[in-house]
């Protein structure tokens, strides 16, 4: 095989000795699904070259990079699995991918709320201190129920993970709700945070920068939404 092409928003892609590239073996196939297969591409091979290190928004600690593949040669050793059945692959991980994502996302959406009540607690404003404000507690209070009904799904579906038995509607489900769920506690924790949320000597600024790809990789969650919707429409 000769791999051709590039690949960009490659998490751990600058630290990366070893990558799985998903490429077109087959362009004559039914559909590009049907005609794709993953390859091990060690690092220094010749014509494999790692890009920058792109400047992201949030999750600073971990690098996101491109990669650049030109003329890399191959061999039958490196194909990983049978030759075009990488879109099968791909997909039989898709569940696994966003349930791990969407526990990702509850503990950050929990996060988010003890680091908030404990800043209200102490923060003092006209004498006393902002967690006795109404605004504030009815605040808390909605944080806190919605982080208890989505926690039981959340178990649920990893539960289902741990049994082989979860779908990947359920997966979507668990993905995108957690992940706005997290996204809007964020938001209204850097705001009960007044000024002191929008530095970044303070936790709650990073934890909602790091949040907003959530919604955005392992699949949108606009197209998680997609896929659900199918499924309905469907009858599912």
């Amino acid at each position: 095989y000769i791999l051709n092409g590039s690949k960009t928003y490659i998490t751990n892609g600058y630290l990366s000795d070893l990558v799985v590239v998903v490429a077109l073996t087959n362009p004559d196939a039914k559909s590009p699904a049907h005609g794709i297969s993953l390859f091990l591409v060690e690092k220094g091979m010749k014509g494999f070259v790692k890009g920058r290190k792109l400047n992201k928004m949030g999750l600073k600690a971990q690098d996101t990079a491109e990669l650049f593949f030109e003329d890399v040669r191959l061999s039958k050793s490196q194909l990983l699995g049978d030759e075009n059945k990488g879109f099968y692959y791909l997909m039989m991980e898709l569940p696994q991918e966003r349930q791990m994502v969407a526990v990702g996302a509850q503990a950050g959406a929990e996060y988010a709320f003890e680091e908030t009540r404990n800043f209200v607690r102490q923060r003092k404003a006209f004498g006393k201190t902002i967690s006795s404000l109404q605004v504030i507690q009815h605040r808390l209070a909605d944080m806190k129920t919605k982080l208890c009904v989505n926690r039981p799904f959340v178990d649920k579906c990893t539960y289902l993970l741990n049994e082989n038995r979860l779908d990947n509607v359920m997966a979507s489900m668990s993905k995108a709700y957690s992940t706005d769920l997290l996204n809007e506690l964020c938001a209204q924790a850097v705001q009960m945070h007044g000024g002191a949320g929008f530095m970044m000597e303070y936790p709650i600024s990073r934890a909602y920068m790091d949040a907003r790809v959530t919604t955005i990789f392992a699949g949108s969650n606009e197209i998680m939404k997609e896929l659900i919707a199918r499924d309905i429409v469907r009858g599912g």
